[in-house]
């Protein structure tokens, strides 16, 4: 059972019951319960600045790539991972996750590849120990041509 302790309305206490299986008695422990709370700011926005396409020579056109500037408010991340997915973001095409080491403020520069033109749903999710944020975008790539 659990109730208030009625000399502080702060603490509370725990009383519990266990059955002795070898001769019916009773154990009766009484205490008080304590606990903290850490309150951690996270990652609270995370916003797709730009999106640029990187030219290529006619060789190298084997795929696409495109590079996303991220920027991010609240604490700095540890990780970024980039989902690619159908138009409707509801198919994946690809998942791919990477550490980023950030010192100051929260400005990155993610490149990705795409292996055929196309238009495509862009999740960047940015996250550290203890929160995960997420910005979405659609683009599109028309052979070494991102808009």
């Amino acid at each position: 059972t659990t109730r208030l302790s009625p000399d502080s309305d702060t603490s509370l206490t725990v009383e519990s019951v266990e059955d002795n299986p070898d001769g019916g008695c009773h154990i009766y422990r009484n205490g008080y319960y304590g606990s903290s709370i850490d309150v951690v700011e996270g990652i609270l926005e995370v916003n797709i600045i730009q999106m640029t396409s990187i030219q290529m020579t006619e060789s190298q056109a084997e795929n696409s790539l495109v590079d996303f500037v991220v920027t991010c408010q609240g604490s700095l991340p540890t990780d970024v991972c980039t989902v690619v997915s159908d138009p409707t973001c509801q198919v994946s095409k690809s998942v791919v996750c990477d550490p980023v080491a950030i010192s100051d403020e929260c400005l990155l520069t993610i490149r990705r590849a795409f292996e055929e033109p196309g238009t495509y749903c862009i999740n960047i999710t940015l996250g550290d120990d203890t929160s995960q944020a997420l910005a979405s975008a659609l683009i599109s790539v028309n052979g070494g041509e991102s808009t």
